[in-house]
This record gives structure tokens, C-alpha cells and sequence, in this order.
């Protein structure tokens, strides 16, 4: 009789032999095999093709030059097609001809239009940040009339230094509701943190509480099963994927939402790099201490948030929706000690970097110093400029990252870059206990900015994200003093630790990085 081990290795093995995630990847491979099958096929008839490749692919090559985006994509396209010109130029063709992303695109651009009204800058602001610090002045501007995010005064925050901190707190709030509850989550797991958050969500339903939640169409790879929409809505919670995963080549499915959002009654709002899962709570150990954020804000800017959610949920709905009903009161008189605080999202389809814009303005006007906390350091040459051109003005610059990586490929990826960064005196600290999610950026003891952004291609450019950028607010020295207790846990990198690395790993860190973009 076989032992329960090896019945439990069995069945994982059928499970993934035959569950969705294989199916879903077959199916995406055979469309790969067929589409350079089609290419070879070109290229048999070389004689007769030749010409016209070449004339496509110039073509191609030029319009990718001029087209306007990040240089990092435009080179790797061009090396792609340079290397397999039938099947580069073929694959460049239908990711531009998708109707899926347009439809996308024009869908957020009209929504964006539909809450505008509900977003509007208070013009005094304004000029009091103005005052303060002209610089955040000019972000704000940006931000309100390039994305229609406003800055607000009158606004708390609340920050956590990992999970433990932030979940006793959620759940408090949520038990609080009495009109809403929003989710919007990259990651749910099934566990005793998700279970505890949806115990409360049943309550809160069956009372007439409105609940939504949204999650990440990745989800259903691994941590969900594909109709678990159709279960929670049992419990009288509207609930739905964003971007389902399906067995097509679609550059829509590589636009993930990776934004971590929760409104309650408009009134409080939690964001941060914080997912629904045991790991990010410590209750379940994977990469040793998993090191998390989270910041909670309550006041003005929660409207912001909750705009956003309303946004990114609209986004599948076919009718337009009537928002009024929730809007966040706002304060008639000022706490001048609560400073500013600006939520902001960022959108692959808007042509604006909205989160390499907020790190880079907090690097270019930095006067003492920059903390960061980030999991992955995959640069491109703009943001590697500007935090070697901050540290080679005097300014101290210092980056935490995982000891304990989740992802061995991008962690050989970020190694590439230490010895350029350490050169130009950045600092470089790995957190021995473990693995750090955390994105912050704190600078001067008066700047900071918390959110779901990783100082990689993937968040800045290709996901939908979030963050709270933060003047002024007492919160602020919370983050300084959080990174420097987690300072004390972290060894610093040097030069010569490089040599220490293995042959294997700065061979596979120098070719990836040529595909960095696409990771």
C-alpha cells in the first residue's frame, strides 16, 4: 500500500499535469510553435522573401526609433527582429495590431473622463505646498493636470512596518464599515488571512453593506480556482477578475493589475505592497521574514483611492456608473501639522510613468538623502542615471533588497547592476533574515512615498499600480525610523562581494538583462 506521501506526490503531479496552468501554457506554446513555424516557412523561400523582409523589417525599425516609449523596449524589439527577422517582424505586427489594449486604453481614458469631476484640485493647496517647497509644488501640478490625481491636506496616515502590523488593524476597520467595502488585490491566496478578511465580508454583505471585490486575473494560475467569482458572489459579494488568463497570445494579459487597494466607506484607505495571502503576514514562511509595508490613510485623500478602484472596475462594465454616492466628506478647516498627501495610480495605456516619475522627482530633489526598499533592481539606463547622478552629488542614496530572493532570474538580473551602483557610492544592503517586498522611497525626513511599485520594467511600465506620495505628515518619520531598524538586519554590499558571485549566475544575470524588459 503506497504511504500518504507519496499518494499526496502523485497527486500533485496529476494536478499539474493536467490542471489549468498546464493547459493554459500548451495551448500559448503551440500558438508560439505555429507562429514560428510560419516564420520558417518564410524562410524557406529566402529567394523570394529576402527583399521583402528586409524591406519590412527597415521599415519596422524605423518606426520602432521614432516611436515613443522607453528605449530599453524599442532596442529589445529591434534585436529581436534583427536576430529572427521573419518572426520578429511577424510577432512586432500582431502585438501592435491587438484590438484588445486599444479597447482598454480608450475604456480607462473615458473613465478617467467620467470621475474627473470628482477629482478636482483645491487651487490653495496648491499654493501652500508651493510656499513650503516649490519643487512637490510642480509635482502636484503634473499630477492633477496631466493625470487629474489631486493633492490634499487634512489627511492622517497610519504606517505598518510588515504584515503582522497591518492585519489586526484591516480587520478592525473592516468591522467598522457601514455603506462599502472595496478590494483590489494582485494576490489572494486561500488561508487563514484571506479567510478571516472574507469571514467579515460575509457579515458585512448579509447586513447591506456593499462589498466589492476585484482581484488579479493571475490568480487563477495557481492560487484560485477560475469560477471563484461565481462563489463569493454566493455570499452576496460583487466580485470579479481583472484581466482573466486565457490560453491566447494577448499582450493585455501581460498588463497585470498589481495594485493593493482597500476603501472603506471613504473614509479609510489602506495601500502598500501588502497581498492577501499567509506569507505576507509571516503565518507561512517561503523566502525566510517576509519585510512589508503598508501605509493606512484617513481623511481628503482617501477619494483618490477610492476613484481609483471605481476606475479599474468599470473598466469590464458596459454601463456608466453614478459615483456620487461615494464621495468622501471633505474637512472644512486645515491641519497645517498633517502637511500634503497625494494618492496617485499608474496605467500602462496612459504614456505617462507615473511611478518612475514620483522616485525620480524625490531623487532629483533630495538635499541629504534617499532610503529605498525594493524587491527587484532592474534599471533602465533613465532611472540608473539618476540614482548614480544623486549619489555622486553628495546625496546618500541607500538601497535595500532581499537577501533571500523569490525569483532567482531577477535577482541575478539586479546583481548586474551593484558594481555600476556601488562605484558611483550607492549603497547597497541585502536583508539577511529574509525576503523584502516593501516599495518605499524616503528622503530629508519630510518626503516619502509608499505603494506597490518596484524598481523594475514590469512595474513601472507594463502594470497598473499605486502609491501615496506623502509631505510633510508626521507618518514620515515612521518610514525613516522602520528603515533603519531594518538597516540593522542587512549587511552591506561591496565591490568585492561581486567576485563571490558564481560564474553561472553573472553569465545568466548579463543575458537576461538583454531581455530585461520582458521579464
Amino acid at each position: 500500500m503506497e504511504n500518504k506521501a507519496v499518494k499526496k506526490a502523485k497527486k500533485g503531479l496529476l494536478s499539474i499535469l493536467f490542471g489549468r496552468t498546464t493547459l493554459i501554457l500548451f495551448l500559448v506554446v503551440i500558438q508560439l510553435l505555429i507562429m514560428l513555424g510560419l516564420a520558417t516557412i518564410l524562410n524557406d523561400y529566402a529567394v523570394y522573401v529576402y527583399g521583402g523582409l528586409t524591406l519590412i523589417g527597415a521599415v519596422i525599425v524605423i518606426y520602432i526609433i521614432n516611436e515613443r516609449g522607453n528605449p530599453a523596449f524599442n532596442m529589445t524589439w529591434m534585436l529581436l527582429i534583427l536576430i529572427f527577422p521573419a518572426f520578429g517582424c511577424l510577432f512586432y505586427i500582431w502585438v501592435k495590431s491587438q484590438l484588445g489594449t486599444r479597447y482598454i486604453g480608450k475604456r480607462l481614458r473615458r473613465l478617467r473622463l467620467d470621475t474627473a469631476r470628482y477629482m478636482q484640485q483645491d487651487p490653495g493647496i496648491i499654493e501652500s505646498l508651493r510656499e513650503s517647497k516649490p519643487s512637490n509644488a510642480n509635482l502636484a501640478h503634473y499630477m492633477q493636470y496631466q493625470l487629474g490625481f489631486p493633492t490634499y491636506q487634512n489627511t492622517s496616515a497610519q504606517y505598518f512596518a510588515c504584515g503582522e502590523e497591518k492585519f489586526p488593524v484591516l480587520l478592525e476597520e473592516l468591522k467598522k464599515a457601514e455603506k462599502f467595502i472595496f478590494l483590489e488585490y494582485f494576490i489572494v491566496e486561500e488561508g487563514y488571512m484571506w479567510g478571516s478578511i472574507l469571514d467579515i465580508l460575509k457579515e458585512k454583505a448579509a447586513a447591506g453593506v456593499e462589498v466589492r471585490f476585484m482581484y488579479d486575473g493571475m490568480c487563477s494560475i495557481s492560487q484560485l480556482p477560475y469560477d471563484y467569482p461565481k462563489q463569493i458572489r454566493k455570499f452576496g459579494i460583487q466580485c470579479k477578475m481583472f484581466s482573466p488568463i486565457r490560453p491566447i497570445l494577448s499582450t493585455t494579459q501581460n498588463n497585470r493589475d498589481h495594485r493593493k487597494i482597500c476603501v472603506i466607506d471613504g473614509k479609510v484607505g489602506f495601500t502598500g505592497g501588502i497581498n492577501l495571502g499567509d506569507e505576507y503576514i509571516n503565518r507561512k514562511e517561503r523566502f525566510g521574514y517576509w519585510k512589508d509595508t503598508a501605509v493606512m490613510i484617513k481623511g481628503d485623500a482617501v477619494q483618490s483611492l477610492t476613484m481609483l478602484f471605481l476606475q479599474m472596475w468599470n473598466v469590464s462594465e458596459m454601463k456608466t456608473e453614478d459615483f456620487t454616492g461615494y464621495l468622501t466628506n471633505m474637512a472644512q478647516t486645515v491641519q497645517p501639522e498633517l502637511g500634503f498627501m497625494l494618492p496617485y495610480g499608474d496605467s500602462p495605456y496612459d504614456n505617462e510613468n507615473v511611478g518612475e516619475e514620483v522616485y525620480v522627482h524625490i531623487l532629483n530633489h533630495a538635499k541629504k538623502y534617499v532610503h529605498i526598499m525594493t524587491p527587484y533592481l532592474i534599471l533602465d539606463n533613465g532611472m540608473l542615471d539618476t540614482l548614480t547622478r544623486a549619489a555622486k552629488s553628495g546625496i546618500e542614496v541607500c538601497i535595500i533588497m532581499p537577501h533571500i530572493p523569490d525569483k532567482w532570474y531577477a535577482f541575478a538580473v539586479a546583481k548586474t547592476y551593484y558594481r555600476e551602483l556601488i562605484e558611483a557610492g550607492v549603497q547597497i544592503y541585502e536583508f539577511t533574515p529574509g525576503f523584502v517586498h516593501a516599495k518605499i522611497f524616503v528622503s530629508d525626513d519630510d518626503t516619502a512615498t509608499v505603494g506597490t511599485i518596484n524598481l523594475d520594467y514590469r512595474s513601472l511600465y507594463l502594470h497598473f499600480e499605486c502609491g501615496v506620495f506623502m509631505y510633510r505628515n508626521p507618518v514620515v518619520y515612521e518610514i525613516e525610523k522602520d528603515f533603519q531598524e531594518t538597516l540593522k538586519k542587512c549587511r552591506k554590499v561591496s565591490v568585492s562581494d561581486m567576485k563571490k558571485n558564481g560564474i553561472l549566475m553573472r553569465i545568466c544575470g548579463r543575458v537576461l538583462r538583454l531581455i530585461a524588459p520582458l521579464m
